[in-house]
């Protein structure tokens, strides 16, 4: 009976496991590592985050960080409407000198 079982598989285990492990590297290196690298470099960019930088929110909100909290681990922003708290995982990213020139000569 067992060899009935065997022989109707193919014989081979690995040739028919080939597929599948290839699906998973396949999406490991599109889908998972990119991910990864994104968290890790978002983390690091929210440790850098420093005094007198221009900033952005997630929720699109632009202002300087004039204070940081490191204890809650807030920051508070200067904005047009003035002073708010934000928490550091909130900033998006950060305004560059570069762009800023860019946009001031224009």
């Amino acid at each position: 009976m067992y060899t009935t079982i065997f022989l109707q598989t193919g014989g081979g285990s690995l040739a028919s496991m080939l597929p599948f492990l290839l699906m998973f590297v396949v999406i490991y290196f599109f889908m998972i590592r990119p991910q990864m690298k994104r968290a890790k470099n978002e983390k690091k960019f929210q440790s850098s985050i420093a005094k007198g930088n221009k900033i952005v929110t997630s929720s699109g909100i632009h202002g300087k960080i004039v204070d940081i909290v490191d204890s809650d681990n807030t920051v508070i922003v200067e904005t047009g409407a003035g002073k708010i708290k934000f928490e550091r995982s909130a900033i998006s990213m950060e305004l560059s000198k570069k762009y800023e020139t860019s946009v001031e000569s224009k």
